[in-house]
């Protein structure tokens, strides 16, 4: 294959040679005729994504072709970067090639043992019991479309764990490796990869050739190809290369995210044919897991200049172009088609409702329009459009228009002027910043998950001990492995790099660090007895300290009467039982506010410091306060916290003249819906209880 390259590729093996004209890139691609366009720089693909690419503060690599006309884009796509969950694309192949070969089949049936399961994203250890069982079929569906860590362990026991890389070395892609099971890092067969990309490894350039033969049906039988691209078309993140995409367009991609890489890889189905693209980023320094997250809003944006620049406005298909549906044809009209065929043959095909119009689909329409007795070209037109309408755009059929337009619906009573305000959270609760005293709530009282404001209680119980013993703050922390690699928002600091306690407190409550708990947990857990919780040190090699600091946060909650309040963490990921309410929340934070450290730590919106690794070295960190309100005069801090299970929650303190009040926001709709609910509830309280020289303070 020759290629003509627009951007400068970083190559880590042998490659063929690349020929640079101007900044263009062009492929020769096989069965299609490359096509060398002469453009204005401005107006090329690459004029449009070099400046995305490097506004980003971080390592991009990316690789895009189109399958029609061979047109392709690099930048770095040579480069060998981590993969996160994009790895599992590669262990779906593996396990269908196994499965093409006779010696895997689909409905093998893999029993979920306890030691299977492991945490991350996914559904099977939450909610599948031990000793369940599901077929091959199924796990490798769970593996893409939801990304269960937990299936793709199961996959990965059962077609065996270097089956992966051995194939996608004779496939000649060596550089994509699966290394370990999921959050089974000791299980690695590649110990130096693992350090470096976690646990797989790829290139652009070799994930966009796996999409393309897997669209082409040339990677394994057309039969597996088909099955495989289904379970892509089901992935069922939004938050990467579709992102800005429209509802209707078709993607049949695969996603992956660690804390500091973030990739997606998939093909686009466009008016102007297929597009295969890979974007794969890493050492972000935007490391957050929210809405906003820059490396995912980079590849969303990369993905929709991509489609533009394929699909421009003058060469949209006309209403004739459309009036007939062919092989080759995708989209939503298609969907519906193939959905009228399943339910209006005899027998049914059983297509699936993909939006490809393929040798499927097209085998389905000349067996309806054989049937109907029209002429069996295998295409949808006029005399078969008749005969299949009215389409199927739903699942549910939609009734004649007749039934709809004489239906007499429901109407609510009018909104209580004075009822509760309208939000996207599930409960919140307004209360006197001086004393705690709830005045205003709605489900206050009822248990959710609340994330990250868990850390309010960690930095309490630390807060405290400073109070009777402030050396403690002076004290230094040596990360263990176990706070490392706690999964999540992180401090970013590394196993066995050292700092301060009074440093770290910073790195628990501004960024969020899930790693800065449980170090913080595990250098004074062992400080709490019913004796003495003075923080003297205790030392006792034999005891787990983690524990014993949980158990404190929960005696702590005793104390404070927050009695719907369980901790199992100190951080607020999601585990099973860890779980509060707002109202109690309330009386938490109450309690924290009244420790002038605790204030001064939730109100500062940046704070850098040194820390110092094994061997001596030293590193610069820099923290930013997670809390967006603190750019907003008259909001001074506390925490957010963010999990699928909880959603977008808020603990915030403000103030406005001589009133001060404390907010709790809990299961927001997203990041950006917790400041609105927030904002629109501090309004609410400022109202009805207007400070009286709040002249200053204008929303």
């Amino acid at each position: 294959m020759v290629r003509v390259t627009v951007a400068d590729g970083h190559s880590v093996r042998p490659q063929p040679r690349f020929i640079a004209i101007g900044m263009m890139l062009i492929t020769a691609m096989p069965f299609a005729a490359a096509r060398t366009t002469v453009a204005d720089d401005s107006q090329s693909l690459q004029g449009s994504l070099l400046p995305l690419i490097e506004a980003h503060a971080g390592d991009v690599a990316v690789c895009v072709r189109h399958l029609s006309t061979g047109e392709t884009f690099q930048h770095q796509s040579d480069k060998v970067m981590p993969t996160a969950s994009l790895i599992k694309l590669a262990v779906m192949i593996e396990a269908y090639r196994q499965v093409d070969s006779g010696t895997r089949s689909l409905t093998d049936l893999l029993e979920i043992r306890e030691d299977d399961k492991v945490p991350g994203s996914g559904i099977l250890t939450r909610h599948f019991g031990t000793g369940s069982k599901l077929t091959l079929r199924d796990a490798i569906r769970l593996m893409i479309a939801w990304s269960d860590n937990t299936a793709t362990n199961l996959v990965v026991d059962h077609i065996g764990l270097p089956s992966t890389a051995e194939t996608m070395e004779k496939l000649g892609f060596p550089e994509t490796r699966l290394h370990s099971k999921v959050y089974r890092g000791s299980t690695s067969i590649f110990p130096e990869r693992s350090k470096i990309y976690g646990l797989g490894s790829t290139t652009a350039a070799d994930i966009t050739t796996l999409l393309e033969q897997l669209h082409n049906k040339t990677l394994l039988t057309p039969a597996a190809c088909e099955s495989m691209l289904d379970h892509l078309r089901h992935c069922e993140d939004r938050s990467k290369l579709p992102r800005f995409l429209p509802d209707d367009m078709v993607i049949a991609h695969k996603s992956g995210a660690v804390s500091k890489s973030r990739c997606d890889a998939g093909i686009l189905f466009t008016t102007a044919g297929p597009i295969v693209i890979c974007v794969l980023t890493n050492d972000n320094t935007d490391r957050r897991w929210n809405d906003d997250n820059a490396a995912e809003v980079l590849c969303g944006r990369i993905a929709k200049t991509v489609v533009d620049h394929f699909n421009p406005p003058h060469l949209a298909q006309s209403a004739t172009d459309r009036s007939i549906l062919k092989l080759g044809d995708f989209g939503r009209t298609v969907e519906a088609v193939q959905r009228t065929l399943n339910a209006r043959s005899e027998p049914s095909p059983d297509l699936s409702i993909d939006g490809d119009y393929g040798p499927a689909t097209q085998a389905a329409v000349i067996q309806f329009q054989t049937a109907h007795k029209l002429p069996p070209t295998g295409k949808v037109e006029s005399d078969t459009w008749v005969a299949l309408s009215p389409l199927l755009t739903d699942r549910v059929p939609v009734p004649d228009p007749d039934v709809v337009n004489s239906e007499t619906l429901p109407v609510q009573s009018a909104d209580d002027a004075n009822g509760p305000p309208f939000v996207t959270c599930r409960a919140w609760a307004i209360a006197d910043g001086a004393t705690g005293q709830l005045l205003e709530s709605h489900n206050a009282d009822i248990r959710m998950d609340i994330a990250s404001t868990t850390k309010i209680m960690t930095a309490h119980l630390v807060f405290r001990l400073a109070e009777s013993n402030p050396t403690v703050l002076d004290e230094s922390i040596t990360f263990s492995r176990r706070a490392d690699r706690t999964r999540g928002s992180t401090s970013a600091i590394e196993e066995a790099e050292t700092l301060p306690v009074r440093e770290l407190l910073y790195g628990l409550l501004l960024p969020s660090g899930n790693d800065a708990a449980v170090a913080l947990a595990e250098h004074f857990g062992t400080r709490f007895t019913a004796e003495d919780r003075s923080g003297q040190i205790t030392v006792d090699d034999s005891v787990d300290p983690l524990p014993l600091f949980i158990d404190e946060m929960n005696r702590m909650a005793i104390e404070l009467k927050m009695e719907n309040t369980t901790f199992r963490n100190p951080h607020g990921l999601t585990q099973d039982g860890h779980q509060s309410t707002a109202a109690d929340l309330v009386k938490l934070t109450t309690a924290a506010l009244q420790q002038p450290l605790f204030r001064q730590y939730v109100s500062t919106r940046q704070h850098g410091c040194t820390v110092t690794g094994p061997g001596g070295y030293t590193r610069n960190v820099l923290w930013k306060n997670t809390n967006r309100l603190l750019g907003i005069d008259g909001y001074l801090g506390v925490k957010t916290g963010t999990t699928d299970s909880a959603g977008a929650c808020l603990v915030s303190f403000g103030q406005r003249g001589d009133v001060q009040r404390l907010l709790v926001v809990l299961g927001s709709e997203s990041s950006a819906g917790r400041y609105v609910d927030t904002r629109n509830l501090y309004r609410r309280a400022w109202q009805q209880s207007p400070p009286t020289d709040d002249a200053s303070h204008r929303e």
